[in-house]
């Protein structure tokens, strides 16, 4: 196994934070929305960013970089792109074309059903998950268990934000799942 880094520039993680939008109340009262879009709109930010990920896998032993529906639709192809990976979606139910397997998870504010091709990751492959934010940890977690029953392997899960007043990454961490995240809000 290759040796994945374990430390970003403070300074690049809080020009990150700097740029996400928080938005009151929603998609339903009481939520605290953390909106990538100023991030993916700022070209030196996004760079910075994608910069951050492909750093910390360039010399990692990884097949496949899998995106969560859908903001690590955003992130996932680029990250694979710039390390010559391939890409796999992880989608909503009833987004995906071909023969699928489906997983089950609470969110935040609701339960949903994600979904990936039953030939998405070959038995072996080494994948890396890719998701904007953890909150709950529920849509990682199915990214997780819908991995590993195509017999592929969860290198790491990867986000641009943790949430961890809303117990996701402890979620993830207590179920062998290692996390990287760029910046948190704790305590927000």
């Amino acid at each position: 196994m290759s040796h994945i880094p374990t430390n970003v520039s403070a300074d690049a993680a809080r020009f990150i934070k700097e740029r996400v939008r928080t938005v009151e109340d929603w998609p339903q009262a009481g939520v605290q929305f953390r909106d990538i879009t100023p991030v993916l709109q700022d070209k030196k930010a996004l760079r910075t960013l994608i910069d951050i990920f492909v750093q910390r896998y360039i010399d990692a032993d990884i097949d496949v970089i899998a995106g969560m529906d859908a903001r690590g639709f955003i992130i996932g192809p680029i990250l694979a792109y710039e390390l010559s990976l391939g890409f796999v979606p992880i989608r909503k139910k009833g987004k995906l074309p071909y023969k699928t397997l489906s997983q089950s998870y609470d969110l935040e504010y609701g339960s949903a059903t994600v979904e990936i091709h039953e030939d998405a990751c070959k038995p072996g492959d080494r994948v890396v998950i890719v998701d904007d934010l953890v909150a709950t940890g529920g849509t990682m977690m199915a990214g997780k268990i819908l991995v590993e029953r195509l017999g592929a392997e969860v290198v790491e899960a990867a986000a641009i934000i943790d949430l961890p007043d809303l117990g996701g990454s402890k979620l993830l961490r207590d179920n062998g799942v290692p996390l990287y995240v760029v910046c948190d809000f704790a305590g927000h």
